[in-house]
């Protein structure tokens, strides 16, 4: 199998080809080689045997897309997006990354499948982000998509893109709506949604943190070792059962930033949590407030996705995952 990983730079795009080295394999399927693109040239996993190109291309133009698909790989993931913050704040990037980038990509695969046999899984990662206020506490498989962010908008538009090419046949897609995903390790990046896993992580390492909304503020997680399991099953599931609807709602946890808190306060103690001081930022809580706080990911559960079951379960993810099995408070 050729599997092309685009975005392979970021953390979610690491972790998932660096799974694929340590077992050589994407779910039962060997994988014999890997071409890992994002605008700064990726990582070479450590361990893999098979065959593999790096390349930093801009996706946003379109001879990047033909070039990256020339190869015909069997599995397209796509990862790479402008985050929530940077989309808000810079309009045109927002759309001429995650929107014409992927645009660019579809349109580069279906060209190729027009003129021969060529019809790959292609995984898009999507976002919660693709909702928005007036939100129940829980949203269904059927809820209506009206986000409230170019990022969300831009999602949204790339999903619609997605089925519409499925229908098509020109390629077989699954678009993935990620929960946030807590705890990202590594430096904060300019997504909205990062202080949710700084409040954590730099409290684990015995660095202050910032929490720029309240402490009721609740939301939907998973971690970053689940984003990869999503991954894995997309790019191999059976997708007769999908049907056209091919936009799924990842499972995840539901919780509050307060929840949060007392998860770290249980596992790093009182020590950890004092190092967490309350800043608040409105342009922050603005764009959060109109974020999804829960969902009953029915259809996902039903074709095999799975997370984590508690959010100790994710602090405990990353210390096991991330700092070598120690707290350092």
């Amino acid at each position: 199998m050729h599997v092309l990983v685009i975005g392979a730079a970021g953390m979610i795009g690491r972790k998932f080809t660096d799974a694929i080295a340590r077992s050589g394999a994407l779910g039962a399927h060997s994988v014999g080689k890997l071409t890992l693109a994002d605008t700064v040239e990726p990582e070479i996993p450590a361990g893999f045997s098979g065959e593999v190109a790096s390349l930093a291309l801009d996706i946003s133009d379109p001879r990047s897309a033909s070039q990256l698909v020339s190869g015909r790989p069997d599995v397209i993931v796509h990862l790479a997006a402008i985050v929530s913050g940077e989309a808000e704040q810079d309009f045109d990037k927002g759309y001429r990354i995650n929107l014409d980038g992927t645009r660019y990509l579809f349109d580069a695969v279906r060209h190729l499948s027009q003129t021969s046999a060529y019809r790959p899984r292609l995984v898009f990662a999507s976002s919660v982000a693709a909702f928005g206020a007036p939100l129940p506490d829980e949203i269904d498989d059927i809820f209506l998509n009206a986000p409230l962010t170019s990022y969300g908008t831009q999602k949204v538009i790339g999903e619609l893109l997605l089925q519409d090419y499925t229908r098509r046949g020109f390629f077989d897609g699954m678009a993935i709506r990620l929960p946030t995903i807590c705890i990202r390790p590594g430096l904060p990046n300019a997504a909205a949604s990062g202080f949710f896993s700084g409040i954590l992580r730099e409290p684990l390492a015995g660095k202050p943190a910032i929490l720029p909304v309240p402490d009721t503020v609740r939301h939907w997680h998973a971690s970053p070792r689940a984003a990869v399991g999503f991954l894995t099953h997309a790019a191999t599931m059976d997708t007769g059962p999908v049907g056209h609807r091919r936009a799924l709602n990842m499972p995840g946890i539901s919780a509050t930033v307060a929840e949060q808190i007392e998860a770290l306060r249980a596992i790093a103690g009182d020590k950890a949590v004092a190092l967490i001081r309350h800043e608040p930022a409105p342009e922050i809580l603005r764009i959060v407030s109109n974020w999804p706080r829960g969902f009953a990911a029915e259809r996902a559960l039903a074709l095999g996705f799975r997370a984590e079951s508690s959010f100790d379960e994710i602090i405990r993810i990353h210390i096991e995952d991330e700092m070598g099995g120690e707290i350092r408070v």
